[in-house]
């Protein structure tokens, strides 16, 4: 059955007291923080059950898995953070305080008995994180050591963890490039690791040993990145002056060699391509992950030695309910991934399946969408979320 679907602007607003301004416009620059988002409303459906979907920096609302369970039936509301479309600053606890809020209005504002916390991509990290902590809160600061209080997060009662990574740090920290050996001149390259140009004496299939240190050098350069981004910050602390952030650019962050090479991770994408196209291209350009930052902004989200939203450690402390869908033809996210999360979940009801041949974002499958659509809906109703 397909149902005619409402869809509704969403605004949240709520108190904070901010030491600076982060993000551009009056949200937060007036004490208070302000959130959009669209909630789509199947007609005739009571309001028993909320499937929210939230990625740190993105907007969902024109993805199509959450149209499609709305046209099936389901409640669900695309929440956009005070981040939303710019990462540049992002603080992850701070993305956790603008879901709470989302899924309190939810709860006292509109009558929802019942959410569903739904990880799509980066999303997927966040959900685990907020969850995690709405059980078990245990962050009291941020990993630059700015004061958060997470104490009074309101739990969801399930979750769907789909085509989602491990974490925004664990991603870069395996697609940055490691040949560039200088921050401030990307153009100063290490040939033998260079694997978007031609000359690099390593091509495809990869050798282990080539791939370990590959892999040795990616995590190398990000921690140097980090140890420059901590020096700085304390630079600015010990000032004690007007400025208490800097932006920076870290250049070239999309080569990981599963671009390259089918044969790591093996699924069903395809070769020498990624979810943002041509991965030497995406290397280089300006939507790359990481690519534009500041200081505590990397800490919380990309440094993978400081972050909290590490999803592996927020899923052993999730008890909820948890249904794990991988994407074979993932182009962003890695294979292991979705099963890891699975596995590593403290849920005793947990659920994984797999959408053979589906990519990251269902384009031009429509048929595959239907799939990854009834086993949402089939396993909202084996949990009485949903009739």
């Amino acid at each position: 059955m397909t149902f005619e679907v409402a869809p509704e602007w969403v605004h949240v607003q709520y108190s904070e007291a901010s030491q600076f301004t982060e993000v551009y416009g009056f949200a937060g620059s007036q004490g208070a923080v302000n959130c959009e988002g669209v909630r789509f409303v199947p007609k005739g459906v009571p309001p028993k059950t909320l499937a929210v979907f939230m990625h740190p920096s993105s907007t969902l609302q024109l993805l199509p898995m959450p149209q499609a369970l709305a046209r099936a039936g389901v409640h669900v509301l695309c929440a956009g953070s005070r981040f939303a479309r710019n990462d540049t600053p992002l603080i992850m606890e701070k993305v956790v305080l603008d879901l709470g809020a989302y899924l309190r209005h939810a709860r006292e504002k509109w009558g929802y008995d019942k959410v569903v916390l739904c990880g799509w991509s980066g999303g997927g990290s966040l959900s685990l994180f907020y969850q995690a902590q709405a059980e078990q809160p245990t962050v009291t600061r941020t990993p630059a050591g700015d004061e958060v209080s997470l104490e009074k997060l309101v739990p969801a009662d399930a979750m769907i963890f789909q085509a989602a990574h491990l974490s925004r740090a664990r991603m870069l920290s395996e697609w940055i490039d490691p040949s560039v050996t200088h921050e401030e001149d990307p153009d100063r390259r290490d040939l033998e690791l260079d694997i978007y140009n031609p000359k690099c004496p390593n091509q495809p299939p990869y050798s282990q040993e080539f791939a370990g240190r590959f892999r040795a050098a990616q995590l190398a350069r990000m921690r140097r990145k980090t140890a420059w981004v901590k020096e700085k910050l304390e630079q600015l602390k010990r000032r004690g002056g007007d400025e208490v952030e800097r932006g920076f650019v870290t250049y070239r962050t999309m080569a990981d060699l599963r671009f390259m090479d089918p044969a790591i991770d093996p699924n069903d994408r395809k070769p020498r391509s990624c979810y943002l196209g041509r991965p030497d291209t995406a290397n280089t350009g300006p939507v790359g992950i990481g690519r534009f930052s500041t200081l505590r902004a990397w800490l919380s989200q990309w440094s993978v030695d400081d972050s909290n939203a590490d999803g592996l450690k927020s899923a052993a402390s999730v008890s909820v309910p948890l249904l794990a869908i991988e994407n074979s033809a993932d182009d962003a996210v890695p294979q292991p991934h979705v099963r890891m999360i699975h596995d590593a979940a403290a849920s005793r009801d947990k659920t994984f399946r797999v959408v053979k041949g589906a990519t990251h974002y269902y384009q031009g499958q429509p048929e595959l969408l239907k799939q990854a659509v009834k086993l949402c809906v089939g396993w909202l109703r084996g949990q009485n979320l949903i009739h």
